[in-house]
């Protein structure tokens, strides 16, 4: 085995936690040195999103070789909606890498023969021309090299930097690259990885069929998605994170962008430590953090009680109407001391109040769907708008929000599903037996789209289906 000495210098910026596993001293302005011995090499371990390679034990820098596969392909933006994704690694975000300070990467990044357009990679852990970009430029079929020593350890986002940038960056070529502090990251029970994506289509938001890129939306910083891990419902449902009672969780998170930042929070939960953007200062106590586009940050936390905690871009709009949820399921025993549930429900009722509306859109020409692509467009649209407040069973909220499951309220007459979307609900209604006396908003979706979730509730949680087509929407909409 070859060894060799591995010296470098690191300018020391401010003082580093030992949670995350850097002593650093706290003078400003200078450097340490220090030599350590390069010893061996590895292949990198690379996962898929939201599962991340196992933490670094060796306590020695090694040569790292990582080899990233850029594919060009076609997959699901929402059930029911296709986009022609640019990946690093067959997926969106691209493959996390791991790596400790001190190693020396060879990169290979390889572009796949059937592609059709020449990229390259940008990685913010690196010091040189272009974090790489320069060196390797790489055509369809090729494949290219180049090696680079991880000096800064942090958590970085990589991209591709081929013009335009942007384009190649909106059709989802960014990821992950961490590197660990020589001293490791302290121990937790579960990592994932989580990285928020914009996305500009030439339909609107649940359009059925093949999407392409919008350059003119993308220049107006408008998006019709805003996703975590490449999907809407990418971490809801089957695919929800996991965790424990009494586990601690650390999310690796990233903004790939182009555009947006995000205000990254999880409903239910308070962050024990953020090291925010990636470094390794960390803060406290906190609710939500910014994560720039092309940034990313850190986040802490114990799983105090049972719940499903709710990922969320807190710039809330995104979340319910343009995909950016998530959600990580805790199983465990109750503690009634940190969180009681409810324990009183009674009557309130405040002086006026009115109905909630939302704006009129203008009605879109859409493409007829079949009942099947009814259903599957229906389900990611009751994913991300409806199950909020009616739940993933449907069941509702007691008291609140009104179950859909098994509901007798339009079972006879689903003209009442169609209006209460249409123009919202104010007022008592009575649900399976029960009173409701609630407000809910009028939804702005297009006729195609509203028949689409109709459809899927009517034939799901226990309903005796149905179907319901956009003429039989814009009918109700012109009562």
């Amino acid at each position: 085995m070859k060894q060799s000495i591995f010296k470098t210098s690191i300018t020391v910026l401010a003082f580093c936690t030992l949670a995350f596993g850097c002593n650093n001293s706290r003078e400003e302005n200078t450097t340490k040195e220090y030599s350590e011995i390069l010893s061996g090499e590895e292949v990198a371990v690379l996962t898929d999103a939201p599962n991340v390679p196992p933490p670094i034990t060796r306590n020695h820098p090694t040569k790292m070789i990582v080899t990233l596969e850029v594919i060009e392909k076609e997959m699901e933006m929402m059930d029911g909606v296709k986009y022609n994704f640019w990946t690093f690694g067959g997926s969106v975000p691209g493959k996390f890498i791991r790596v400790r300070q001190g190693d020396v990467v060879e990169f290979h990044l390889k572009n796949n023969p059937n592609n059709k357009l020449p990229h390259n990679i940008d990685l913010h852990a690196v010091s040189g021309q272009g974090g790489g970009a320069a060196a390797t430029f790489t055509a369809p079929g090729h494949e290219t090299q180049f090696t680079f020593t991880a000096l800064n350890h942090g958590l970085y986002i990589y991209h591709c930097a081929t013009a335009p940038v942007g384009m190649h960056i909106g059709n989802g070529m960014y990821g992950l690259i961490l590197v660990e502090p020589k001293e490791g990251l302290k121990k937790v029970d579960k990592e994932y990885y989580v990285c928020q994506g914009d996305f500009y289509t030439k339909g609107a938001y649940g359009e059925s069929g093949l999407q392409q890129f919008n350059m003119d939306k993308a220049l107006k910083e408008q998006p019709d998605y805003v996703v975590f891990n490449g999907k809407v419902g990418a971490l809801t449902g089957d695919n929800a994170l996991k965790a424990k009672v009494g586990e601690t969780v650390r999310l690796f998170v990233g903004n790939g962008g182009p555009n947006l930042v995000s205000s990254f929070h999880v409903i239910g939960e308070i962050f024990d430590n953020v090291y925010q953007e990636g470094g390794c200062v960390a803060n406290h106590d906190i609710q939500t953090t910014l994560v720039p586009a092309g940034g990313s940050a850190i986040t802490e936390f114990k799983c105090d009680v049972p719940a499903t905690l709710i990922l969320v871009d807190h710039s809330i709009f995104r979340t319910f109407n343009k995909g950016s949820l998530g959600m990580l399921k805790v199983e465990g025993a109750e503690n009634k001391t940190i969180f009681s549930g409810q324990q009183d429900d009674r009557i309130y009722q405040a002086e006026g109040g009115a109905s909630q509306t939302m704006p009129d859109v203008p009605v879109a020409v859409e493409k007829p769907l079949t009942k099947e692509e009814k259903i599957a467009q229906g389900k990611a649209l009751y994913t991300s708008i409806c199950q909020a407040c009616h739940q993933a069973d449907a069941n509702g909220i007691d008291g609140s929000f009104p179950p859909l499951a098994r509901s007798d309220y339009f079972a006879t007459e689903p003209n009442k599903a169609i209006r209460a979307v249409l123009h919202g609900v104010s007022g008592k209604i009575t649900v399976n037996g029960k009173t409701f006396d609630g407000i809910m908003p009028k939804q702005t979706m297009s006729d195609g789209q509203i028949a689409s979730v109709i459809t899927y509730v009517l034939n799901n949680f226990g309903n005796k289906g149905g179907e319901v087509t956009a003429a039989d929407v814009a009918k109700q909409r012109r009562k």
